[in-house]
Order: C-alpha cells, then sequence, then structure tokens
C-alpha cells in the first residue's frame, strides 16, 4: 500500500544582531525532535540575517545564516529572534522584508525582543502580543496601540510573540500539538527535559512571593500594588489600608522582611524602571520622570543620581556613546 505523503511546515528564523542563543535554540531544537519522535519530515528550516553573512549571539557565539533577505514559500512561519539591543538592530531593509512578507498573508513572529520588531514594522497594531518583561515597560510607552500580555507566549491569528529563554519551546510545542497531536507535543518536551508544559495562561516571572523570598500575603498585596502604580505612586496611608493595617505595622513589616521602608522600596521600583525607559526608549527624560511618578524633573535627578550615582541626562549619553 502506497504512503502517504508528509506536508512539510517551514520555518524561517530571522537572527537580529546580538540575538539570543537560548531562545533560538528552544525555538528550533522542538522541530527535530518532532522530526526524530515521529519518523517524519514535519519540519524544515533555514536561519536568515540581513545581508546573508555570519551573524554574532548574545553569548558571541557565531551563525552563519543559510540566506539573506529573500522571498519565501507562502506557507513559511517567519519567526524574528532579537536580543539585548534589540533597537539598534532593526533597520529599514529588515522592516520592509518583514512587511513585504507580511502582506502575503504569512505567519509572523517574534520571540525574546523579536515583538519589537513586528511592533515597528506594524504588524502587531491592535494584536496581542508579549515580549521579554525586562523590556515590557519601554515596549508599552512606545506602543500603546499594542495589547500587551505578561504571559510567556500569546498566539493571536496569524502572529505569534514569546518571551524569550525557554519559552520559545513552550510556543513551538503549543504549535506541534495543534498540528500533530498531543502525544508528538508531550514526547518531544520529554526529550527536552521539559517537564511542565506552560500555556499562554503561564506568566514569565515568578510570583513575588519567591522573588522577595518572603510568603506573607499582606506584603505581597501591597508590593503588587506598587508595581502595578509606578506613574501615579499610592500613598503608604492608603497601601496600608487596603491591606488592613495600620502605616506604622506596614513600616515595620518592610522593615522587618526587606530591611527598608516602603518609601525607600517603592522609590528604588520607580527608579529602576525609569532606567529601562532610559536605556531602551527614546522617552526624554522629562517624559521619563512623568512616567515614572516625578513630578519635578530635578527632584527626579536628584532620586536618580543618589541611587544610580549618575544623572539620567548622563546615564543616556553613556548609552548613546556604547550604541
Amino acid at each position: 500500500m502506497a504512503q502517504t505523503s508528509v506536508r512539510t511546515e517551514g520555518f524561517a528564523f530571522l537572527l537580529l544582531r546580538g540575538f539570543t542563543l537560548v531562545a533560538f535554540a528552544s525555538a528550533l531544537e522542538p522541530l527535530r525532535l518532532a522530526n526524530r519522535i515521529s519518523g517524519k519530515p514535519l519540519y524544515s528550516w533555514k536561519t536568515m540575517a540581513e545581508d546573508g553573512g555570519e551573524i554574532v549571539s548574545s553569548t558571541g557565539v557565531p551563525i552563519r545564516p543559510d540566506s539573506g533577505l529573500e522571498p519565501l514559500d507562502r506557507d513559511t512561519t517567519i519567526i524574528v529572534v532579537g536580543g539585548k539591543s534589540v533597537k539598534l538592530s532593526i533597520t529599514k531593509p529588515i522592516l520592509t522584508w518583514l512587511r513585504r512578507e507580511a502582506r502575503r498573508g504569512m505567519t509572523v513572529g517574534g520571540i525574546c525582543t523579536g515583538a519589537e520588531a513586528l511592533a515597528e514594522a506594524g504588524l502587531l497594531e491592535g494584536r496581542r502580543a508579549t515580549i521579554h518583561w525586562d523590556n515590557r515597560d519601554s515596549f508599552a510607552e512606545e506602543h500603546p496601540d499594542i495589547e500587551l500580555s505578561s504571559s510567556v507566549f500569546v498566539i493571536d491569528g496569524n502572529r505569534l510573540t514569546s518571551a524569550g529563554g525557554t519559552s520559545s519551546t513552550d510556543l513551538l510545542l503549543k504549535r506541534i500539538g495543534e498540528a500533530h497531536g498531543p502525544d508528538l507535543a508531550n514526547a518531544v518536551a520529554d526529550q527536552m527535559i521539559h517537564t511542565s508544559i506552560r500555556s499562554d495562561r503561564d506568566e514569565q516571572r515568578l510570583s513575588i512571593q519567591t522573588r522577595i523570598g518572603v510568603r506573607h500575603p499582606k506584603l505581597s498585596s501591597v508590593i503588587q500594588k506598587m508595581e502595578r502604580n509606578i506613574e501615579e505612586p499610592i500613598s503608604p496611608s492608603r497601601l496600608a489600608s487596603d491591606v488592613g493595617m495600620s502605616t506604622r505595622q506596614l513600616e515595620r513589616l518592610f522593615r522587618r522582611y526587606l530591611n527598608r521602608s516602603p518609601k525607600r522600596y517603592y522609590m528604588e521600583l520607580r527608579l529602576n524602571r525609569a532606567r529601562n525607559l532610559l536605556m531602551q526608549t527614546d522617552m526624554s527624560v522629562i517624559n521619563v520622570a512623568l512616567a515614572c511618578g516625578f513630578a519635578s524633573p530635578s527632584h527626579f535627578s536628584k532620586c536618580y543620581r543618589g541611587h544610580f550615582g549618575t544623572t539620567p541626562y548622563r546615564e543616556r549619553g553613556a548609552q548613546s556613546a556604547t550604541a
């Protein structure tokens, strides 16, 4: 009896300069293992770079891509692999190529900070998407028309995004399971020692309790409110009242577990977000100050210098010089 022919699904990985190696490998390995376990050529893949020449990952490991920016078969899924300084890697030729291929109805995705390239190309307007949590603040400020999720991955029609790291594996396992059934996806996960397949409802970051090393529900609740209210900070008295405590009790709670006052902890959250925006966006220092709850640029500069040992303007200048 004649064997039924297998349809091979193609993937093209567009590697941006400084791409995150773990995110790329975590997306590629599930495809290789799916072929090996099934004994069928279910997937094919190729690597691409803007000029087709050698491209270096975030770890310094070089990759020689298969091609430059060339037209692809319409059934190919494009995955843009980003890295740390993603904005420096997104060029006009890359954006033009992405728009052209997307107009042909192709599925386009971004892993790690690859979503930034999709957003710059206008391919995520009105869509849900995710990006690595470290780039979340800057992405939200620059692309308010995109519904940003904190999930490990998001599939919105023919747009795919994942937060990077091992979340790339979860995204690809989802695609494998949808196309060839959960048994194959589970077998691939077992081969990768990936003991828990996450869904698009799973959060990127560890819980607040795990991050701070303290399991105190009221403390966690207050910190969560702080993290969600950076632009318009909430007073310590209201934070305390919201969890049924007095301001003095809240003060003692923070001193006991975090060795700092609630006011100081809140300030550090705001300043860390400000530094992210300074390093990752073109927002003016004044707008960064306003986005992080500082009404006065001079007060912002004073607090920033006290915490980081330099002013926001010098931080921005040093970043530009490095770039």
